[in-house]
């Protein structure tokens, strides 16, 4: 059994109920999905920052249903900590990956750790990391790096 840990594009793509995602998602046991608690991270920020610049109640409301979304998907999904193995590895990475975004690093170090493989449209900004298995569900044929899951 394989351990797919969906990326921020991911998750925002099933969010939008992306027909190939969805459907990928749903024939895909519950128990062989996750998401890295640097992905609420992400979201999270990007919902506080949409609160906080509202203008009107129309953006506001929408801003705290985002945020409603979210806080409600942390319930169903399996989320990985950012544990302290995890941490050592992505300080390892962010050594000798300078060019990979930070959060980019941390998800990475997260779903290594876990033995899980990464589920991400960012392929080419994940692929110079050796251990990590990749796969993009946002396609109608699979796309796939190092692991057949």
């Amino acid at each position: 059994m394989s351990l797919f840990v969906l990326d921020t594009d991911h998750v925002s793509l099933l969010q939008r109920a992306h027909p190939v995602v969805a459907a990928r998602v749903l024939a895909t046991s519950p128990d062989e999905l996750a998401v890295s608690v640097i992905t609420f991270e992400e979201q999270l920020g990007a919902w506080y920052t949409q609160i906080r610049q509202a203008r009107d109640p129309e953006r506001l409301a929408r801003a705290y249903e985002g945020l409603f979304q979210i806080l409600d998907d942390a319930k169903r999904l399996r989320i990985l900590p950012f544990s302290r193995p995890a941490i050592d590895r992505y300080l390892k990475l962010r050594r000798m990956h300078r060019r990979v975004g930070r959060m980019d690093l941390a998800i990475a170090a997260i779903v290594i750790e876990a033995g899980a493989v990464l589920v991400t449209r960012n392929l080419s900004d994940f692929e110079p990391i050796d251990g990590l298995a990749l796969q993009d569900w946002s396609r109608t044929e699979q796309t796939q790096g190092d692991d057949e899951g």
